[in-house]
């Protein structure tokens, strides 16, 4: 009975918590600015097929290069593909890449650095040496290596870029796991004859993923930029996949004579990496405080 208690206890705590924490990020403009802005990225994505003019990869070389009109929202490009469909197909393109390769390094980082952080001794020194190894590389150039020595793909990106960005937030969640397992509600659960597993999921991972949830929103933007930039060299997504990288590549020829073929998917890729950080600063801003 006593047990039942304190378990509401802590649900009412968590609830509570939580309400607190939408209240502080309501407070706070610039942070509500970013989820209006992500929310209507992500909505923009998931109705792609719906609101957007055109085929996003049909080919009409006798409209290549028009300007605005009622069909072509903001015009067409040196193949004659809509531009505007095409930027609205590269939101839903971008934010698939960036949750396969965050859903990727988080599968890698989190289950590890629980390990290491709850384990302590020997396996945790071992670990640690290996993330350190990770980490004295420089992981932007060590993605491209990875990605360039494999067949240039979507999925090879994804791997080349989750294979070697995950150890730093391996380090950060070792480091709550480790603060976490000194808390008295641990000795609790070990009192209750909870199993490893248990202790590491039920309890550890359910008290840290504020956190997490906070490093996965502010590396979103990251991501996507670097997506951009692997399809811009070639490394990533391959024409005639409408994703803003390769919008890019295709027009940096026409950058003099038509710069607005690379301003909007320029200025979609800083619109949606903004608002990511102003989200992810916003939620961090909010449980700290």
């Amino acid at each position: 009975m006593q047990v039942k208690i304190q378990a509401v206890k802590r649900s009412n705590a968590r609830f509570c918590s939580s309400h607190g924490i939408i209240n502080r990020i309501l407070t706070q403009k610039a942070a509500v600015f970013g989820f209006v802005i992500v929310a209507l990225i992500i909505i923009i994505a998931i109705t792609a097929s719906v609101i957007a003019p055109n085929d996003p990869l049909k080919v009409n070389m006798s409209m290549r290069l028009k300007g605005l009109s009622s069909l072509y929202w903001l015009g067409t490009d040196n193949l004659g593909r809509c531009i505007a469909s095409r930027l609205i197909w590269g939101a839903r393109m971008s934010l698939i890449y960036s949750m396969c390769v965050l859903g990727l390094m988080m599968a890698i980082g989190i289950p590890i650095g629980l390990l290491s952080g709850y384990a302590g001794g020997r396996i945790d020194t071992f670990i640690m040496r290996i993330i350190d190894i990770f980490l004295s590389l420089p992981t932007f150039l060590m993605a491209l290596a990875i990605s360039g020595m494999l067949e240039p793909s979507v999925k090879n990106m994804i791997i080349a870029m989750a294979s070697v960005w995950w150890a730093p937030y391996a380090r950060i969640i070792r480091g709550m796991a480790m603060q976490t397992k000194q808390q008295d509600f641990m000795l609790a659960a070990k009192a209750a004859a909870c199993t490893h597993t248990q202790i590491i999921f039920r309890h550890i991972l359910r008290n840290i993923a504020p956190p997490i949830i906070v490093m996965a929103t502010l590396e979103i933007g990251s991501i996507i930029l670097a997506i951009a930039s692997f399809s811009f060299i070639g490394l990533g997504a391959q024409p005639p996949t409408p994703e803003w990288g390769i919008m890019l590549s295709d027009s940096k020829e026409f950058m003099q004579t038509q710069p607005q073929l690379m301003v909007y998917p320029g200025i979609a890729i800083i619109v949606t990496v903004m608002a990511f950080n102003l989200l992810g600063e916003g939620l961090k801003n909010a449980i700290q405080n």
